[in-house]
Parts: structure tokens; sequence; C-alpha cells
């Protein structure tokens, strides 16, 4: 009975620091999100927010992680167009204005929790100069997400036009959402005009003519 309420307990203290972290980022943006700043929003002590996330990116992590498992879930289960059941070429649409979607709504939180994983490696530069440094986490996980993303998108695209090199085709156009500009458009809130493109983008290559 002991275990289960300490596991209670942290259940709703890690719920606590993510939603005070969220409120922190919509209301004051990142420079405002220390772990002081969250553990205080989130009635907790500082030292519990170090136990549950071990440093300020590992916080902003974990917040990153709940929005893209939170997508995956949604296509991987959800309801059509997005999740099964639909054709190929509206899932297709569907997928890339989620993505869309999610990327803009936390362009904030995914610029800060990159910058904050690689304080580590600007330290280590700054040491060292010209000295080689390990992969910062950001870029793993970022790597991480693309992975998936891709191979849901090639599949998609093969099970919609065959005669296309789906891994080539899925890396132009998820490799774009990547893009410095396009990401400064979604900082900028311009999502809407990204979405209404990539649309036309993707309706184009999968009526176009057979090459």
């Amino acid at each position: 009975m002991a275990a289960a309420h300490e596991r209670a307990d942290a259940a709703r203290n890690r719920t606590a620091i993510l939603r005070a972290t969220e409120d922190l980022l919509a209301d004051h943006g990142a420079e405002h999100v220390s772990v002081d700043a969250v553990a205080a929003a989130a009635g907790v002590g500082k030292g519990t927010v170090f136990r549950r996330f071990g440093s300020r990116a590992g916080l902003l992590r974990a917040l990153v992680d709940e929005r893209m498992d939170d997508l995956s879930r949604r296509i991987r289960t959800g309801p059509p167009p997005l999740g099964p059941g639909a054709p190929a070429a509206d899932r297709l649409a569907a997928f890339f204005d989620a993505v869309i979607d999610v990327a803009g709504r936390n362009s904030a939180l995914i610029s800060a929790y990159e910058y904050a994983a690689a304080a580590p490696q600007r330290s280590a530069a700054a040491r060292r100069p010209g000295a080689a440094t390990d992969e910062p986490a950001a870029a793993q996980a970022a790597n991480d997400a693309y992975a998936w993303w891709y191979q849901h998108l090639t599949g998609l695209i093969a099970e919609a036009r065959p005669d296309l090199d789906a891994e080539l085709v899925g890396h132009v156009l998820l490799g774009s959402l990547h893009a410095p500009p396009i990401r400064a458009l979604l900082a900028e809130g311009a999502g809407d005009r990204v979405r209404d493109t990539m649309r036309r983008l993707v309706a184009d290559l999968l009526t176009a003519p057979n090459p």
C-alpha cells in the first residue's frame, strides 16, 4: 500500500511539474522556465524536479516527448484520416497537418529544449576550441523522431504512388519541415501558410503523371 501511494504521489508530482512548465512557457517564454520557477509553480521542491528529470534540459525533453508520444499514438491507433482506416492520400494530408500543427504550437518549447540540451557541447567547445564533441542530446532526439515519421511517411507514399521513389520523396517532404526558414515561419505563427502549401505539394505529387 505504501509503495502504491508513493507511486501515485510521484505520478502527481510529475504531472504537476510538466503542467507548470507548460504554463510558464505559454505565459512568460522559455527564458523564464528555470528549475526554480517550475518547482515553485508546481508546488514541489527543487530537488524533486531534479530527481524526476535530471536537469532543465531533461524537463523540457520530457515535455517534448509527451507531445511526440501523443501524436504517435493518434497516428497508430487514433481515428482516420490521421489514424488507420483512411486512403493513403488522405492519411498523408492528415499527417502533415498534424505535424505542422504540433511543431507550430510547440516551437518555443522545441527551441528551448534544443538550446538547453546543447549547453554541455557549448561549454566543452568554449573550454577546448576545435575539439570534437558528442552529438547533442537534442540532435539525437530529433533523429529518433525523424526516423519514426519517415518510416510512416514512406509507407504511405509507397501505398499511394508505388511508381515514386518513396524513400527520396519522404526525405524531401519531411526534411523541408526541419529547414530553418520553415521553422521560423512556424515560430512566427504562419502555420496555416505552411500547412496549406504542404497540402498542395502533396496533392500535386500524388496526382502528377507517372514519370
